[in-house]
């Protein structure tokens, strides 16, 4: 058997003070997390971010840079996730769009809100993501290179 990570990407998006999560159903019950979901094949991970916003937000997302690549392994699971978070801007909302099952709302957490309710993140990348937008850390889109 060989042993793949699971690609995942996670749109970290900051406005007015305040983060946008979602609420969505899980195993353990109703958790938060930033839109976020697997890269599909032949899919760019620039793209991917963008579609997982639009689908569980109803946001148009448009990533200017990455946060970070975050490797986790979870651990009641065997599953490793390779997560590439971006940050960036919205462009537009979708108001009566239908949102991916198992999201029940889009929510707006100050960072203050987003560190009291860690016991309801839906994984540890939640937060060190958010905090490591907050320290600054950004990298060049440039960074990822897709061939098509």
């Amino acid at each position: 058997m060989v042993w793949k990570p699971n690609v995942t990407v996670a749109a970290v998006v900051q406005r007015d003070g305040k983060f946008l999560l979602v609420e969505e159903e899980t195993e353990a019950g109703l958790a938060f997390n930033q839109p976020a979901g697997h890269l599909e094949a032949g899919e760019s991970l620039i793209d991917a971010v963008v579609r997982e916003a639009l689908e569980e937000t109803a946001y148009h997302f448009k990533p200017t840079h990455l946060v970070g690549i975050y490797n986790w392994p979870h651990p009641t699971k065997e599953v490793t996730y390779l997560r590439f978070a971006f940050a960036g801007e919205l462009h537009g909302w979708e108001a009566g769009r239908r949102l991916d099952d198992g999201i029940v709302a889009a929510r707006w957490l100050t960072h203050a809100e987003v560190r009291a309710s860690t016991e309801h993140h839906r994984s540890p990348l939640v937060r060190r993501c958010i905090d490591d937008l907050v320290a600054g850390k950004r990298y060049p889109l440039d960074l990822l290179v897709h061939y098509a």
